[in-house]
């Protein structure tokens, strides 16, 4: 492994988890009626659990709204199931044809319990990036014997590490402060 292949690997790597951050806070209920939030939704289909977005239309009828229109009329019972059991913490209603999900608006005590929540989700995939950084640190580590690099070298390399590990541990608090103002937004 060469020290570009050290950095552009620990840079993937930051990417990713930037990504799944930003996953984690599409799931996150901020008042609005938001399909992604049914992501991890899955529905017992003839036997398998499949994907509620593969067996259905998902809209936002309004604001506060989402209706579920299955493909499949027979199975608006097991999609209402699927969402009770699931942990979005809304009721679905039905009416034989649809499913609505009506997203009540969000106490203060609510959205303070939200942001807290955003801000430990931010620090994990802080915690992540770290983890990355300490990787590649190793990596060169191990490198460095094998492929007798100088000290100056290691250093400009480690310094590179941790301007990658600087700039991705911004852009997660940048995202952290969007999504808090989003939930704390009335």
């Amino acid at each position: 492994m060469t020290t570009q292949e050290i950095l552009s690997n620990a840079k993937d790597k930051m990417e990713k988890a930037i990504t799944n951050l930003k996953k984690e806070f599409a799931n996150v209920r901020t008042g609005r009626a938001n399909p992604l939030i049914l992501e991890k939704v899955h529905v017992e289909y003839y036997g398998a659990p499949t994907p509620l977005r593969q067996l259905s239309n998902v809209t936002v009828q309004d604001g506060q709204t989402l209706v579920i229109t299955p493909f499949d009329k027979t199975i608006v019972h097991e999609i209402e199931k699927a969402i009770t059991k699931s942990d979005i913490g809304i009721t679905p209603n039905s009416d034989g044809i649809c499913v609505r999900l009506t997203f009540p608006p969000l106490t203060e005590d609510r959205r303070k319990e939200i942001c807290k929540s955003v801000k430990k989700t931010a620090e994990d995939a802080k915690v992540a990036i770290r983890n990355i950084r300490r990787d590649a640190v190793d990596d060169l580590k191990k490198i460095e014997k094998s492929d007798n690099l100088s000290e100056d070298e290691v250093k400009n390399i480690q310094n590179e590490i941790q301007k990658l590990t600087d700039k991705y541990t911004k852009i997660i608090d940048n995202i952290a402060q969007e999504k808090e103002q989003e939930v704390l937004r009335v």
